[in-house]
């Protein structure tokens, strides 16, 4: 789309002006700056004191435990074909751009706002790299956002306008890039560009990882939907904290004894200015006992105020947020005794069902960040690898026993090469699978030597079971 530069660039910020309060206020709840629960107006510092104490922030775990099942662990090409032990460029750029780490924070930033962003640069020594970039700085735009995967334009704010510094920001097109500044998001008339050099691909490197896209390009992530359910939950946790607070224990009551009044050194009490005896103040607490010489006082008690009800209602709220979230309730409420294997593969089947979404979005992002680096390395036939996948890492407990007898049951009932199950070892990492070929390559050579030998000389001895004798 052929569109001027300084125009992108105003339609860039006018985005994240737009969405900056949505994403904000996201970002609040992530670390724990929830709305405040109902108080009255005229509430005092210690009931202030309990409603900051009652919040309690499940939108991290939210988060994280989706995110903890997603770890990209290898990528596999389509159209071409390697060897077994070979290092792809793919994974080069990977391992360089050191993505075994900040994946996570790519992923995390998708699964809370609702979609994050990667940029793919040459750096100025030459070599190509990918880092990841936050929804609260970068915006981008697509012709059509619902089914597009790359963007005509991008921009990402590398500072935000301080006092007399004005704000600064990187912005990509189809061929260049650009160095944008602006006074304020609202000030387009402020916002200013300067043309860059080529970045060497022939599409926008930017990339963008969303955790859900509905048909109107419009992305959702797993903490917005849940803000008014948290908010309820904030609210049952105040109205514990009170009721525990000032009505969880016994009163005890007395009726028919006067209170000891102030005297002075004479021992006469003290008299106010109606004339009559001022209380003295008395200190009542759990380790003081009150003795009344009137035999007509009469003692009670004011029972206390039930807390079940106030904890039914939280543990309602939270298997309420379990449901709607998709996450198993045993992660939320630490419940987890008395479960059956089966019970336990039925709470954890929605959210296996939610991460594998998450996974083939994430994936195809991914493999478009391959592609852009394999492009701007030149080589042309992973640039056009439409067909290449990246491999997640199995984050499933198994037993090694019971894998490696289903994997025996593969190899001998379906005749599945035993090498096309390395993959599928529990916890097998990819070094480790090169090392293995590795040692296979060599226990084949010094046994096909040893095979060379027998048919040279049959009648050696040693040579009987293929083996040189020392």
């Amino acid at each position: 789309m052929a569109t001027a530069p300084l125009k992108l660039a105003k339609q860039l910020l006018t985005i994240l002006h737009k969405d900056r309060d949505t994403l904000l206020r996201i970002d609040d709840y992530l670390h724990g700056i929830h709305d405040d629960p109902y108080m009255p107006p005229n509430c005092d510092d210690e009931y202030r004191l309990l409603a900051k104490r009652a919040v309690s922030n499940w939108m991290p775990l939210l988060v994280d435990t989706p995110a903890q099942a997603m770890y990209v662990d290898s990528f596999r090409r389509g159209t071409t074909t390697a060897k077994f032990d070979e290092v792809l460029p793919e994974w080069l750029h990977w391992q360089g751009s050191r993505l075994d780490a900040r994946q996570i924070a790519v992923h995390k930033g998708a699964l809370t706002y609702g979609h994050s962003f990667t940029v793919t640069e040459r750096l100025r020594n030459g070599k190509i790299r990918t880092k990841g970039l936050s929804a609260l700085r970068t915006s981008a735009l697509y012709e059509d956002p619902a089914n597009d995967d790359t963007p005509y334009a991008a921009l990402t704010v590398t500072r935000w306008n301080q006092g007399d510094d004005r704000g600064r920001a990187r912005m990509w097109d189809g061929s260049r890039e650009y160095e944008v500044t602006f006074d304020s998001l609202a000030d387009l008339d402020s916002v200013a560009i300067k043309r860059g050099a080529l970045h060497g691909a022939t599409e926008c490197p930017v990339t963008r990882f969303a955790a859900a896209v509905d048909l109107e390009g419009r992305t959702c992530g797993v903490i917005e939907p849940m803000i008014e359910l948290q908010n309820r939950i904030n609210q049952t946790t105040l109205d514990l904290l009170i009721a525990q607070t000032w009505g969880s224990h016994k009163i005890r009551t007395v009726s028919g004894m006067a209170p000891p009044v102030k005297r002075n050194a004479e021992g006469e009490p003290i008299l106010d200015k109606d004339g009559e005896p001022i209380p003295a103040e008395i200190n009542v607490n759990v380790s003081r006992f009150l003795f009344a010489e009137d035999p007509d006082t009469r003692w009670g008690t004011l029972d206390e105020t039930p807390l079940n009800g106030f904890i039914d209602s939280i543990d309602m709220s939270i298997r309420h947020l379990s449901a709607m979230s998709q996450t198993p309730p045993h992660h939320l409420l630490g419940q987890i005794a008395n479960l059956s294997a089966e019970a336990l593969l039925a709470a954890e089947t929605a959210l296996s069902r939610k991460i594998e979404s998450f996974r083939k979005s994430f994936g195809e992002s991914w493999e478009r960040v391959f592609r852009l680096a394999a492009e701007m390395e030149g080589i042309d036939a992973s640039a056009e690898d439409y067909s290449g996948e990246v491999l997640w890492r199995d984050m499933e407990q198994k037993s090694l026993a019971q894998a490696a007898d289903a994997l025996g049951k593969l190899r001998e009932q379906l005749g599945i090469p035993a090498r096309g199950l390395w993959p599928r070892v529990p916890g097998a990492t990819r070094q480790e699978l090169d090392e293995w070929e590795r040692i296979a390559e060599d226990d084949n050579g010094e046994l096909q030597l040893a095979q060379a030998l027998r048919r040279a000389t049959p009648d050696a001895p040693g040579l009987e079971s293929g083996v040189i004798a020392a």
